[in-house]
């Protein structure tokens, strides 16, 4: 069986107990080294064999995947963060498949997520966004023009921009162009919860000031959006005049002076 690994955002011990254990049972893992924490290779038995696909072509590794699954190996693909997400691993998928090649995939946590544990965030607050955009700049891989940054900037939902921290001067010019003010507060975390972590708050015009101010040219996650204010509407789910499925309604009395 060849398992296709979510290792988390960074930190060792963010990735799932699932993914621990395969890495633990693996004879063959073929993991992305220029972002994954090589530290998660300690898991891994001293005589499994390890391979770096940042050096490798697709090709590549399907003929390591291919010899390994022939002589019964255990083989993980340990992918940064969730392997949904700008991982590569359709084709990869698509490319098993055509040989007859059992896979299955193991979720992990996405650097998404580590970068709203750093800001002590919540994506989605009442009466300020119920929605994220997760996208990217257009670079060597092209983004249809239909999913523009200016054109989901339109919605003025919460958006969360991977790959783009090499474009902050463009990406500013096209959120403003989109519908965000200038002054929509905007947030980049380098390197979301490894040892390194980096959280540097702006707006959206001060993106490329403020990368350049602190020497981060990479590996960050850009957030964007008025869920990093302070105003919002409370929570129906924990509000006492708010009937749930396990819970009803409480009216609670006015303050004796406002009765009066």
């Amino acid at each position: 069986m060849i398992t296709f690994v979510g290792a988390g955002p960074g930190a060792e011990d963010l990735i799932t107990v699932r993914g621990q254990r395969l890495l633990q049972e693996a004879d063959i893992v073929i993991y992305a080294g220029s972002l994954v924490n090589p530290g998660l290779l300690s898991l891994c038995r001293e005589d499994c064999k390890v391979y770096n696909s940042a050096v490798m072509t697709l090709e590549e590794v399907l003929d390591v995947m291919t010899a390994g699954q022939a002589e019964g190996n255990e083989i993980v693909r340990l992918h940064t963060g969730d392997p949904c997400l700008y991982g590569a691993i359709r084709e990869q998928m698509d490319a098993l498949e055509e040989n007859g090649i059992p896979y299955e995939v193991c979720p992990g946590v996405s650097s998404f997520c580590g970068a709203a544990a750093a800001l002590g965030a919540e994506y989605t607050l009442p009466g300020i966004s119920q929605s994220v955009v997760i996208t990217r700049m257009a670079g060597r891989t092209p983004v249809p023009d239909r999913e523009s940054i200016a054109s989901f900037a339109a919605h003025q939902a919460t958006m969360v921009i991977f790959l783009s921290t090499g474009m902050l001067r463009a990406l500013s010019a096209e959120l403003i162009r989109g519908g965000y003010p200038s002054d929509t507060p905007a947030a980049i975390v380098y390197k979301a919860t490894w040892p390194e972590e980096k959280v540097l708050r702006c707006t959206v015009d001060a993106l490329e000031e403020t990368a350049r101010e602190a020497g981060v040219t990479k590996t960050a996650l850009i957030v964007v959006g008025r869920i990093l204010e302070d105003e919002y509407e409370r929570s129906k789910l924990y509000d006492p005049s708010f009937t749930t499925e396990f819970r009803r309604a409480v009216h609670l009395k006015a303050p004796v002076e406002e009765q009066k």
